[in-house]
């Protein structure tokens, strides 16, 4: 069927399409928030490249026999793999103190018209896990597609941030798990830290407020103790005069028979 002769015409046409200073074109931004860790794509530039064009090619053919599509989507390969090339090769993925960073510039399907940019953050208190995920197709190739997924109402996996290409997945999986679990430790340790100084504070802010006529008038007031301790004084009082009034009544029961 000759194989070999079409894989070198794709091959030439697709080195034709692409520029020489391709690789040239990383724009460093100026962010103000420090880079923790940075994922890389360019291991994986062939394997995704391959891996995209097969799964093209099985689309192609069958759609083959629906009015020809098929045939027009296998001569649209060069273009195609063109702007995989362009596309993985624009990709940053990194990480931040504070959220996930993911950038990709790539042509639209027909490239002379421009391209196509998409920025996206995640911040790290939504994410609820890092997925890796490897299909049977992708495996054949060494494809990993990352999956970042959010916290709070259950969404479809379509709705969270998917990756695919990234090489090493693991090690970013771990920083950003990582990371995550030292903002939280540290969360937890400042609500700690704040719940048991709240008591002193409280006793600091009512010392503060009081002042010094009404510590006075709060000095004056006596405790429970020594009001027990005036009560009872009371009661033996009350005793001791009952009992000065029975000795006088005997004193005058006595006196009236001798007179």
């Amino acid at each position: 069927m000759g194989t070999g002769d079409e894989v070198v015409e794709i091959e030439s046409l697709e080195r034709s399409l692409l520029p020489e200073s391709v690789i040239g074109e990383e724009e460093r931004e100026a962010d103000d928030e420090p880079v923790l860790y940075t994922a890389s794509f360019g291991e994986m530039e062939e394997g995704f490249v391959k891996y995209q064009t097969a799964q093209w090619v099985l689309y192609s053919l069958a759609l083959i026999l629906a009015w020809g599509i098929g045939l027009f989507m296998l001569l649209y390969i060069p273009v195609r793999r063109y702007i995989l090339r362009k596309d993985i090769r624009s990709r940053k993925l990194y990480l931040t103190p504070n959220s996930i960073v993911y950038k990709v510039t790539r042509p639209v399907p027909i490239p002379c018209f421009g391209v196509l940019k998409k920025e996206k953050h995640v911040l790290l208190p939504s994410v609820a896990d890092v997925i890796i995920e490897q299909g049977y197709l992708q495996s054949l190739f060494g494809v990993y597609s990352l999956r970042i997924e959010n916290v709070g109402v259950r969404r479809p996996p379509s709705d969270d941030v998917q990756i695919q290409g990234i090489a090493n997945p693991s090690a970013f999986r771990k920083a950003v798990l990582t990371h995550l679990s030292n903002m939280r430790t540290e969360v937890l340790f400042h609500r700690v830290s704040a719940s048991e100084d709240t008591p002193d504070l409280r006793i600091r802010s009512q010392a503060a407020w009081l002042s010094p006529a009404r510590s006075l008038k709060h000095d004056a007031i006596p405790h429970s103790g020594d009001l027990a301790l005036l009560h009872k004084l009371e009661e033996v009082g009350s005793s001791v005069k009952r009992v000065q009034t029975l000795i006088e009544e005997q004193h005058s029961q006595t006196s009236e028979p001798t007179d």
